[in-house]
């Protein structure tokens, strides 16, 4: 099982992600963060595209 959150400082804006895990180095894997964009937190088994594509939709 894997746990993700996504937090915003609303005072200076600033992001960003946490994520537990069982899997190994799921930190290399879950956390996107795109500064000036925004933040995605996908889960361990999912494809890496999810946090590219979706840092991608928010910039749109």
């Amino acid at each position: 099982m894997t746990w993700s959150i996504v937090a915003r400082d609303p005072e200076t804006g600033h992001l960003g992600v946490a994520v537990a895990s069982r899997f190994f180095a799921v930190g290399s894997a879950v956390p996107y963060l795109r500064g000036g964009v925004g933040a995605v937190a996908t889960q361990a088994f999912v494809s890496p595209l999810y946090g590219v594509d979706g840092l991608a939709m928010l910039g749109e």
